[in-house]
């Protein structure tokens, strides 16, 4: 049973298994009715039209033995109309052998396209539940959700990051950040960020401690690719580290040129503006005494929306940006997976197409006392 499934596999896509009755019925009827037409008439040619269309769905041994039936076909044709030593009869069954075989070998080769881009994109998929632990869906007193969209959506991930881990003392600390370009060749410095940042969360006793050593991490791997690396000099990744105490609403922020977070209280929506950001990493130095930590309040019930630059600037056909925080406030308070998935919805009709950046949306929402010392729940994997 399980080689006879093997072999139906082999032989036939599963979404085109219903369309194999479409070339062998064509051949049937091609035949039928070049048989009984007058002499002079030649409709074998069309005969090709089975292969080709079987090539569209099926797999190169399936789409051979349609070849194979095709060719049989103009063979039991050729009896019937002046036999098979005829000039017209033998190029139609050798134009029909060669252009069967062509058939088939560009479904070889598209059948190998296929099994390299599944393993690019199984590869993708470990990678990115490497690199992305997904956080779960609550961590101390907050409840998290987020969404990943990857600009190049066979590869299913990009320069985009994000991290939440607790602290060494009781609280949460959070990282989100967008490196320099997108795809595939962002993702090794974005797991330079990422290590350097659970490790660090957990070892740095105040967040610019963290914000120092995600510095110094990210000009490390600079320095070790500024000789091999024509665009090293170019390379940064712009970042927001925060601090969120499990006991009351102030938390904390260092912004490294990341965009400013959105603190929803209610209906009303703030935007979290750095008075003194910090340059993106791998700009300068690690942070000074002259670069500060911003403080904010996050009370009980408060939604954080984080966000990278893919998202505020996403534009419409008209070349109007996204305006995520009024879209926002329009929103009704609702629980963080809702709100994704009302911006996911809204962000992808106000572009109409899919994002040409890497974009992450992160939710964060403080939950009551009481709810908080609830049992983690199963983390949430990434969506496809």
């Amino acid at each position: 049973m399980h080689a006879g499934r093997w072999w139906a596999d082999r032989l036939v896509e599963p979404s085109g298994r219903g369309l194999v009755a479409i070339p062998l019925v064509l051949i049937v009827v091609i035949t039928a009715v070049d048989i009984h037409s007058p002499t002079d008439v030649h409709l074998g040619p069309f005969l090709v039209i089975a292969p080709a269309l079987a090539a569209s769905f099926a797999g190169p041994w399936l789409t051979a033995l349609i070849g194979v039936l095709t060719v049989a076909a103009q063979v039991f044709i050729a009896i019937f109309h002046g036999g098979l030593t005829t000039t017209n009869h033998l190029a139609q069954i050798t134009a029909l052998t060669v252009l069967s075989t062509l058939v088939v070998f560009f479904s070889l080769v598209r059948a190998r396209r296929d099994r390299e881009l599944i393993r690019v994109r199984s590869v993708a998929d470990a990678a990115q539940r490497v690199l992305l632990r997904p956080p779960p869906r609550r961590i101390g007193p907050l409840r998290v959700a987020w969404l990943y969209l990857a600009a190049e959506d066979e590869t299913r991930i990009g320069g985009d990051l994000f991290a939440v881990a607790r602290a060494s003392q009781a609280g949460t600390r959070v990282v989100i950040g967008d490196v320099r370009g997108k795809g595939l060749a962002s993702i090794g410095e974005a797991s330079v960020v990422l290590g350097a940042f659970r490790e660090g969360a957990h070892r740095c006793a105040t967040l610019l401690e963290l914000a120092a050593a995600l510095e110094g991490s990210v000009n490390r791997c600079l320095a070790e690719t500024a000789e091999t690396d024509e665009d090293a000099g170019e390379h940064f990744t712009t970042a927001l580290v925060l601090d969120i105490p499990d006991q009351g609403p102030e938390a904390r922020m260092v912004n490294c040129g990341h965009p400013p977070p959105l603190l929803v209280h209610g209906r009303d929506v703030t935007v979290l503006h750095s008075p003194s950001p910090a340059p993106p990493l791998g700009v300068c130095e690690p942070p000074g005494p002259d670069h500060r930590t911003e403080p904010f309040s996050l009370e009980t019930g408060d939604t954080l929306l984080l966000y990278t630059d893919g998202v505020v600037e996403a534009r419409s056909p008209a070349g109007a940006f996204y305006p995520l925080a009024e879209r926002v406030a329009a929103f009704p308070p609702s629980s963080p997976e809702t709100l994704l998935r009302h911006i996911h919805r809204d962000l992808l009709t106000h572009i109409g197409r899919h994002p040409a950046d890497d974009a992450v949306l992160l939710v964060i929402e403080r939950i009551p006392a009481q709810h908080s010392h609830m049992p983690h729940i199963t983390t949430h994997h990434p969506r496809r």
